[in-house]
Parts: C-alpha cells; sequence; structure tokens
C-alpha cells in the first residue's frame, strides 16, 4: 500500500470497469516534465513507503531541474521482466541456488519467488548451419534441441517451480519482438490498479518497447534477479534530451536509414545515463514500428532509454497487432487522464535539445565496426577503400594492386592502393568462383531491430522479386539467410506470395532467432571459410542487426556493416562492398543489360499496397494465440519436478555456481586490496562482446579443454551463450575474444595476459591464457585489477562480463570512463569501479601493467559512507586518486554485502 502522502491515490472509469490510479497532478510542477520522468513519479507515488521511497524522493521529481547533473537517487520498481535465454539461464540457475542457499541459513526456499512477472523468451540459441535450402528452419530447430537439450529441460523445470515464470519455447520469435506485438501491455493492469507498464530486461535492446511509450532498459541479469524478487532498482534521476522531429521521410529511405542517422548524431552529442525523448510534430509521421526500431538501437547511442510517448499512432498498432479492445481503450483512456497522451504542441522542459528534419535522411549502412560509424550508401565504397587498409596485414602486392582514384578517396590512404589478393575457389555443388578482399560472404535479414517492421520486410522482399524477375541471383560465395522476429513475418510473406522470390536468391527461413546479429552466423562453407583463412582475407558481412563490433558476427569476417534489410538483399547480389551499388551494376539480368539497384528498387507506394493487402491483425492474434505451449518437441521434453533442483553433477551446460559458498548471514567487513596484480591492460572501447565469452567455443581454448575433458565432442561443444549456466566454461572464455588486444601481452589477440607468478623479473614473465593466470593467482591469494580506457563495458548488458570479471579474481576495474551497465553489474558482482583522475590515464600516468597495486580508503563504507576517492599506489611509485564510481547508497549496500544476490538474500532470512 503506498503512503498516499500526496492525496494522489483516485478511481478511473473505463467501460464498466473502474480502477485504482495514482494521479499525477497531485504533484505540483507535473505539467512541465518530459513523458519519461512523468512515468518514474507515477511509480513513486505508487510504491511510497516512507523507507525506500519517500515523499522527498516525489517532490524531487516533481522539482526536477533540466540543467542540473544527477544527484537524486531514487528506487524505481519495474512492473515487470523479460528474459531472453542466453541472459535467463544464469538468472533461472541463480534463483534455483538461492533457493538452496535460503535453505542452508535456516530459510523457506519457497520464499525464492518472482513478485513481479517474468517472461522469458528462447531465442539466442538458434545457429544458422543450414542455409540456402527449403528445410533450413526444420533442420536448423533440429539440431538447436541435440545441443540444447539439457538447458530447455532446466527451463521447463524453471516454469513449473516458479509462480511468475513463464517460457516462450524456441523457434517463436525474437524477445524484443514477441515483447512489442504481443507481451508489451502499455497500462498495467494488477491488483486492481491501472499503471504505466514499465519493464527492465536481461538484453540492452529492450529498450525496443520504448517506441510503445513503455520505459524501460537493460540490465544485468543480477539486476534483473533482485527486481523479480521484489526489489526496487537504485538509480538517479536523470537528465533528460529532447529529439525533435520535424517533417518526413524522403521515398528511399528506410527506418534503418533514420536510426542510423539518429545514433550517429546522440553517440556524437553524448547521451550515456541520460534518457532521450522524442517530440514534436514529426512524432505522428514515424510509424510505431520505425519508433520501436528506434527505440532498439539505444545501447548503441548510449542512452539509458529512447521514449516516445503515446499517442493515435500507439493505438493503432496495439489494435493491429490484436491486442483486445478493452486494452486499447484502457490504454487511451489511462495516458489522457494522465497526461501521458503526446500534445505535438506542448513542448515539455529538456536538459538538452536535438533537432532532425526526417527529409535530411539519406540512404546509409555503418560499419566496419561501429553501429555509430554511419556511411552514406554513395560514400560506401570509398570509405570501405580507405577503412580496408587496417585489415589487411600484408604488403599490397603491386601486381595485382589497383591505384585508389583520388576522387574516391576524401583523404590519402596509407598506400594509395586498393589491396588485392583473388584467390581462386570451387564450391561444393562444383561452382568455381573467386574471393577476395571485401567480398560479402554473409548477408543476412536478422535481428528484431528490423525484421519487426514490416516496411523494411516487405521492401526486402519486393526487391528480391523485382530482381528475379530480371534474372539476378546471388553471388556463389554469399551465406545468406532469414530469420525474422516473429512468425507473422513469414505469414505476410506467404499471404502477399513473396516468398518463392526470397528462397530463389537463398534467402530461405533459418530459424526466429537472433541468429547472425549475436554472433550465430554459422560456419561459413567450408571452402569459403579455408580461403579466407589461409590468406587472410579481409572479407564482409551485411546484416540488418543493430551490432557489429569485431569478432562478434564470425571468427573468418574481419569487416562487418549494418544495413536495411534491401540493402542486404542489395549487397547480396552484388557481393562486394568494392562496388558503389547506388551507380554501379549489382549483376547482369536475363537479358544481357546491366541492372542497377534503381532498376529494382521498390517505390513506397508497391510497399504500402502489400502492407494494406497482407498484413492483419488476425495474423498476430493466431501467431500468439498459445504462445507459451510450445511446438511437440518442447512439449514432448522430460521435465524435473521439485521446488529445488537436482543438479546433474556430470552437467556442462547447467552446474551450480559459487557464489554463496561460505556465505553468513552478515557481511564481513569491507577491505582495502593491497598486492594487487593487472590481469589486463585494455585500451579504449572495450565492450562486453571483448570481456564476456561469446560465440564459438575454439577447441584449443581453457573453455575447449574443460569440455573436452568432461566428454564432450567438438561437434558438440556449442556455443558460449549456450553454456551461461555453466561457470566454469563461462570463467574460462571470459576476457578471450578472438579481438581483445591485452596490453601486457603486446602482439597477441585474444585471451592472453603474462602470468607475472611465473618469474622472478616481470619483464620475463611468460604469455599464458588469462584463465590459467587467474588460477595461479587464485592459488597464492594475490588480488588481480584490470585497467581500462575510455567507454569501458560498452555493449550488450550482459551479466557474465561482470560475473566471469568477479569469479577469475578480479576486485577492481581501474579506467577514464564506463558505460552504465557494466558498471552498475560490477558493483551487482562486488567488483569495485574506479576512475582515473579527470584527464588521467593508465598511459599518462606510467602504468605498463607489470606493477603491483594497493588501494586504500576504501574501508570507509564500513562507517556507513561511500568514499568520493581511493588511494591507488604502485610498487614502482605511482600514486593517485580514482574516483570511487559506487553512485548510490543502494550500489554501497551491495557492494558492502558481496553482491546484489547476497544482499537480496540477506534481506529476505532478515525478513
Amino acid at each position: 500500500m503506498s503512503a498516499n502522502s500526496f492525496g494522489s491515490r483516485d478511481t478511473l472509469r473505463v467501460g464498466d470497469e473502474s480502477y485504482e490510479i495514482f494521479r499525477l497532478d497531485a504533484v505540483e510542477g507535473v505539467q512541465r516534465l518530459p513523458y519519461s520522468l512523468k512515468v518514474l513519479l507515477e511509480n513513486l507515488l505508487r510504491t511510497e513507503d516512507g523507507a525506500n521511497v519517500t515523499a522527498e524522493h516525489i517532490r524531487a521529481i516533481g522539482q526536477w531541474d533540466p540543467n542540473a547533473q544527477p544527484s537524486q537517487e531514487i528506487q524505481f520498481t519495474p512492473a515487470r521482466v523479460i528474459m531472453q535465454d542466453f541472459t535467463g539461464v544464469p538468472c533461472v540457475v541463480d534463483l534455483a541456488t538461492m533457493r538452496e542457499a535460503v535453505n542452508d541459513l535456516g530459510g523457506d526456499p519457497e520464499k525464492i519467488n518472482p513478485l513481479a512477472p517474468a517472461e522469458l523468451v528462447i531465442d539466442h540459441s538458434v545457429v544458422v548451419d543450414i542455409f540456402g535450402r527449403p528445410d533450413a528452419f526444420e533442420r536448423n530447430v533440429e539440431i538447436e534441441y541435440e545441443r540444447n537439450r539439457e538447458r530447455y529441460q532446466f527451463l521447463r523445470w524453471g516454469q513449473t517451480a516458479f509462480d511468475e515464470f513463464k517460457v516462450v519455447p524456441p523457434g517463436t520469435g525474437i524477445v524484443h519482438q514477441a515483447n512489442i506485438e504481443h507481451l508489451a501491455r502499455v497500462a498495467m493492469v494488477r491488483n486492481g490498479q491501472v499503471y504505466p507498464d514499465t519493464c527492465v530486461g536481461t538484453d540492452s535492446h529492450t529498450t525496443m518497447q520504448n517506441g510503445l511509450g513503455i520505459l524501460g532498459w537493460g540490465v544485468g541479469g543480477i539486476e534483473a534477479e533482485a527486481a523479480m524478487l521484489g526489489q526496487p532498482i537504485s538509480m538517479l534521476i536523470p537528465r533528460v534530451v529532447g529529439f525533435k522531429l520535424t517533417g518526413s521521410l524522403n521515398p528511399g529511405t528506410t527506418a534503418t536509414d533514420l536510426v542510423l542517422t539518429v545514433t550517429e548524431m546522440l553517440r556524437k552529442h553524448g547521451v550515456v545515463g541520460k534518457f532521450v525523448e522524442f517530440y514534436g510534430e514529426g512524432v505522428a509521421s514515424v510509424p510505431l514500428a520505425n519508433r520501436a526500431t528506434i527505440g532498439n538501437m539505444s545501447p548503441e547511442f548510449g542512452s539509458t532509454a529512447a521514449i516516445f510517448p503515446i499517442d493515435e499512432e500507439t493505438i493503432r498498432y496495439l489494435t493491429l497487432t490484436g491486442r483486445p479492445e478493452a486494452q486499447t481503450r484502457l490504454v487511451e483512456a489511462y495516458a489522457k487522464e494522465q497526461g501521458l497522451w503526446h500534445d505535438p504542441a506542448r513542448e515539455p522542459e529538456y536538459s538538452e535539445y536535438l533537432e532532425l528534419d526526417l527529409g535530411d535522411v539519406v540512404p546509409s549502412i555503418a560499419g566496419p565496426k561501429r553501429p555509430q560509424d554511419r556511411i552514406a550508401l554513395s560514400a560506401a565504397k570509398a570509405t570501405w577503400r580507405q577503412d580496408v587498409q587496417n585489415y589487411v596485414t600484408s604488403s599490397v602486392d603491386e601486381a595485382s594492386a589497383e591505384s585508389f582514384p583520388a576522387s574516391d578517396s576524401p583523404t590519402p590512404t596509407p598506400n594509395g592502393q586498393v589491396p588485392h589478393n583473388p584467390v581462386p575457389v570451387t564450391m561444393a555443388d562444383g561452382t568455381k568462383t573467386e574471393i577476395d578482399h571485401g567480398k560479402v560472404v554473409i548477408a543476412a535479414i536478422t535481428s528484431c531491430t528490423n525484421t519487426s517492421n514490416p516496411s523494411v520486410m516487405i521492401g526486402a522482399a519486393l526487391l528480391a522479386k523485382k530482381a528475379v524477375e530480371k534474372g539476378l541471383s546471388r553471388k556463389p560465395w554469399v551465406k545468406t539467410s532469414l530469420a525474422p522476429g516473429s512468425k507473422v513475418v513469414t505469414d505476410y510473406y506467404e499471404r502477399s506470395g513473396l516468398t518463392p522470390y526470397l528462397d530463389k536468391l537463398g534467402f530461405n527461413l533459418v530459424g526466429y532467432g537472433c541468429t547472425t546479429c549475436i554472433g550465430n552466423s554459422g560456419p561459413l562453407p567450408e571452402e569459403i571459410s579455408k580461403a579466407v583463412q589461409d590468406n587472410d582475407l579481409a572479407v564482409a558481412a551485411v546484416l540488418s542487426g543493430n551490432r557489429n563490433f569485431e569478432g562478434r558476427i564470425n571468427p573468418d569476417v574481419k569487416m562487418n556493416y549494418l544495413a536495411s534489410p534491401p540493402l542486404v538483399v542489395a549487397y547480396a547480389l552484388a557481393g562486394s562492398m568494392d562496388v558503389d551499388i547506388t551507380t554501379e551494376p549489382l549483376g547482369t539480368g536475363s537479358d544481357g543489360e546491366p541492372v542497377y539497384l534503381a532498376d529494382i528498387w521498390p517505390a513506397p507506394e508497391e510497399i504500402q499496397e502489400v502492407i494494406d493487402s497482407a498484413i492483419a491483425s488476425d495474423m498476430y492474434e493466431s501467431a500468439y494465440a498459445d504462445v507459451f505451449a510450445g511446438d511437440e518437441r518442447w512439449r514432448s521434453l522430460p521435465t524435473p519436478t521439485g521446488n529445488t533442483f537436482e543438479w546433474d553433477a556430470e552437467s556442462t551446460y547447467v552446474r551450480k555456481p559459487p557464489y554463496f559458498e561460505g556465505m553468513g548471514v552478515t557481511p564481513e567487513p569491507v577491505t582495502d586490496i593491497t598486492g594487487a596484480r593487472v590481469l589486463a591492460k585494455l585500451g579504449d572501447s572495450v565492450t562486453t562482446d571483448h570481456i564476456s565469452p561469446a560465440g564459438s567455443i575454439k577447441p584449443d581454448t581453457p573453455a575447449g579443454q574443460y569440455l573436452k575433458a568432461h566428454g564432450v565432442e567438438r561437434r558438440d561443444f556449442n556455443s558460449y551463450g549456450s553454456r551461461r549456466g555453466n561457470h566454469e566454461v563461462m570463467i574460462r572464455g571470459t576476457f578471450a575474444n578472438i579481438r581483445l588486444r591485452n596490453q601486457i601481452a603486446p602482439g597477441t589477440e585474444g585471451g592472453y595476459t603474462r602470468d607475472f607468478t611465473q618469474a622472478d623479473n616481470p619483464a620475463d614473465a611468460p604469455v599464458t591464457f588469462i584463465y590459467d593466470a587467474a588460477q595461479n593467482y587464485a592459488e597464492r591469494d594475490i588480488p588481480l585489477v584490470v585497467l581500462g580506457g575510455k567507454e569501458y563495458g560498452s555493449g550488450s548488458s550482459r551479466d557474465w562480463a561482470a560475473k566471469g570479471t568477479r569469479l577469475l579474481g578480479v576486485r577492481a576495474v581501474i579506467t577514464e570512463s564506463y558505460e552504465r551497465i557494466h558498471r552498475s553489474n560490477l558493483i551487482g558482482m562486488g567488483v569495485l569501479p574506479l576512475q582515473f583522475p579527470e584527464g588521467q590515464s593508465a598511459d599518462s600516468l606510467g602504468l605498463t601493467g607489470e606493477e603491483t597495486f594497493s588501494i586504500t580508503g576504501i574501508t570507509e563504507l564500513n562507517e556507513g559512507r561511500v568514499p568520493r576517492t581511493v588511494k591507488v599506489s604502485t610498487d614502482t611509485g605511482v600514486e593517485f586518486d580514482a574516483v570511487v564510481r559506487i553512485d548510490t547508497p543502494g550500489e554501497a549496500d551491495y557492494y558492502r554485502n558481496g553482491g546484489i544476490l547476497q544482499y537480496v538474500l540477506r534481506q529476505l532470512i532478515a525478513k
């Protein structure tokens, strides 16, 4: 029950129903607030308890100063939690382990149960093993079940053991698309109350729901577990960036072009830790699917959320996607009653302002390794010619090198030539071809970012139709795939008669899941892979995803480009990045004439005509009618029973983690860190993809050796993501990304460091695997630190980036700056996040990583205070005051307890 200090409790009648609401206009100053802060305000009014949430917190939002730096901590209680299986499995593993820990400490294991609705969508496990064949989907699903049987049985147990926990089975869709098309409520009804639907998720792209007006973002699995257990999320009232939209998109530009433009603008502006909110006359012209695409990319420009308010377009989308009329009426009535309905004539107060005329957006791609590196499509060839110089390590062969035309290059390249290394390849079907630097070896229509958007998906299919009719085909070296985020997409392809054209170009359905976007692209054809590896070719992938970080998409592919689904098809036809597809032909038609992109690009009217005739609400109702039931494979899985899980000592997928071993009812005092060694010294923009285990498991790595020792055949290694429920595998893959460059071990790429326990002189320390070195340090009780640069931990909200760091023995991370989620997750695992003094870095301080470190002053936490800085000193005489990045009292409580899960467990036992 809310303390209701502001007298805001009231009743809302909609039709024959009455609901309790908490009126926002009871708080002074609410009229000027941005939409997103109004949602936070309602959350506090409803959950005011006088302790975690007080009248002072509520008043602080009403009196919000848009120009102030965030300083006021509040406790945000999300309405629900959403998960995908890679991050969801360890969540359920941890909940199962907590049940045992509660039991061991004399508590009731039934207390460990989700108190907020929690839904998990299995979408990260399907791999594109089979492609370009009519049976690709069926075969990939079969392989998926074979690989993941143990995990799926465990999740089936969780579905029966925990209340308020539901699982969407494999082969159904992608979590964020399922969320916006079905799971999202927009207005939440519970216990007689109606309130804004808010949702955190164990995937950074949870922000896709922001397009529906739902406030929420990605959190680490450990934060999500706490939220499921009724713990509020500690946060500072953020700055809010107002992004005004005017005009409308021009024909020929897509939602993808728009979002790449927005990503570039916001990353350049700087929005880390801020809310972004879209407003203005142009909002009405942005379809809901486009809004969701922008919301999805929020992690790529760094904001906590990127939200659109509720308006007529929201209601239209809810109706289209089969939501009951009573629900859509309630959403509209509640939004209007609470002042949450978008009024383009009213401009709220914002901390910062940006503006974009949608008419200025041009066709674009982004790459070759960051989503914010937008490239106008017309400049793609020239930009590739510049960028490829960074990926070709051998000197250019003068005989085969092509001079770089000056007109193509705004700035001179290192050697003024385009590298060529043509390699003849004979495909499995006998086709003889040739690959070279810049060849597109993967063209993937993937990721809910774009597959949730009928406009770009129909556009891709119509482009395929026109290409087939012209007699074009994909190049033989291109691995093509279609992996939509829900069955609705294939339904409207079938209804519109467009499926055969996609199939003809090799874009057969391969699965309903994230696939290539998360690195599940599967192996390249063996002959292509061999040619790439043997000749060190800088080949490319083009995908309609949201991430293209180094080493993420495929181990053979160095350069990765984000593009709209129609452009993915176009690049499959062109087969190379060294083609200007805006002016050069994609290929030769059956009539012997060149075919250009303009010849086959569908007009907006054509796309709209197909949308109007082929998409209806009954498709969504049918696709989601029994979404939690699953197919016969899922229903026939043997399912364990009982309120605690029976761990299989032989399992290599699901193992009981060590987080609560030796844990007492009260926490041990915080201690200073002395005699620490550096495990890794890293540069700028080290992402959670670099830190967290991801992708395939190589046989010669510590994780591969572990699986081999446990009798697992190489073909059954599966991916790190699929083995996230086994901490032994995950520790061995932490800091092991093939593109990670640890400056302690210069000249290496991957999970290597120097082990200072193996030499008296640090300069003589041998290079070894990070995991092996960490084990040696642990045996000698030597704590570890990691040194980093700017934007440390950007990327997905991967709990294992923090869990693996802690389990390797890292006690502190010292960087120039952090991305929000990873810093929070480090604290949630009991790792101390520190920052170098303003303007300083490891290099400017002369740190090599060979030093021994001491960190003193953190014991001030034992006295109930958070020190602003701590003293860092080394055996080489370097000293500096590092800024302590424990930003809120709640985070301090987590750190004192050794982590968020330990804190929650002790709180539950104390009750």
